[in-house]
This record gives C-alpha cells, sequence and structure tokens, in this order.
C-alpha cells in the first residue's frame, strides 16, 4: 500500500506544480484531474475486494460447508447473546424498577424479551411457524 501512497503523492505534487507553472486559471482543470486519478485506484480497490470476497465464497460453497453468508447460527453467538443478553438485564432491570418501579420493570423486560426473540427468528427461519402436532397429520380419514 506504500507504493501506491507513494505514485498518489507524486501525482499530488505534480499537480501541484503544474498549477503553480499554469496558474490559478488551471487549477479546477487540474484538481478534477487529480480526483480522477483517485477516483480510478480507488474503483481498482474495491474492485479487488469485491472479486477476492467473491472468490472466497465460492471457495466455501464449492468445499461444501457452510453458506457463505458466515456462521450466524453458531452455538457460540447464540451462547454469547444469550450472556451479553443476561448481563445486560442485570443493570437495565435495576434501572427500570429503580425509576419507574414495577412498570419500568416490566418494560425493560419486555425490551430483553424482544431482542432476544428477534435474535432467535433472524437464526431460524423457521421460528414462528407452527410446528406440526400428532394431530395435524396430512392423511385425513
Amino acid at each position: 500500500m506504500e507504493a501506491r501512497d507513494a505514485e498518489l503523492k507524486k501525482e499530488l505534487d505534480a499537480t501541484l506544480h503544474a498549477r503553480k507553472e499554469l496558474g490559478e486559471e488551471y487549477e479546477s482543470a487540474l484538481v478534477d484531474s487529480f480526483l480522477e486519478k483517485v477516483e480510478q485506484r480507488l474503483d481498482g480497490a474495491v474492485d479487488r475486494r469485491v472479486r477476492r470476497q467473491l472468490a472466497e465464497q465460492q471457495m466455501v460453497v464449492a468445499r461444501g460447508s457452510r453458506s457463505p453468508q458466515g456462521s450466524s447460527d453458531s452455538f457460540g453467538e447464540r451462547f454469547g447473546f444469550g450472556i451479553v443478553s443476561m448481563v445486560l438485564a442485570i443493570p437495565l432491570s435495576a434501572i427500570g424498577g429503580g425509576v419507574a418501579e414495577l412498570p419500568g420493570l416490566l418494560v425493560a423486560w419486555a425490551g430483553i424479551v424482544g431482542v432476544n426473540v428477534v435474535q432467535a427468528a433472524r437464526n431460524s427461519p423457521n421460528f414462528f411457524r407452527r410446528r406440526k402436532s400428532s394431530q395435524d397429520s396430512e392423511w385425513e380419514d
């Protein structure tokens, strides 16, 4: 990255030198030219990153492992979220109960439960679907 920075510094120095020689009337054209070079450099860097990420995702899919979206349903993430939720529940309960007594405590816990329900639904798309019981058989008499 330092080589690219050195190239950009050279470009900037050349632009400033040209501005000194040509005068203020060419300043906007010189600045536009320099910004266009910076934009091209940024576009190239973004393109390389996107291509690299796509290649990594294709490798993951080709190997047949988890989906390219990552391990959003891993045990560690669920466990960590549950621990953080419980740790934050203590001060939230104290604040809610101390400020607004029972209604504040209920609001705090409604928020905690709501966040956990949303997290569970995000990790398990079938979370809200009704499970079939033995009575809901597809075979009807």
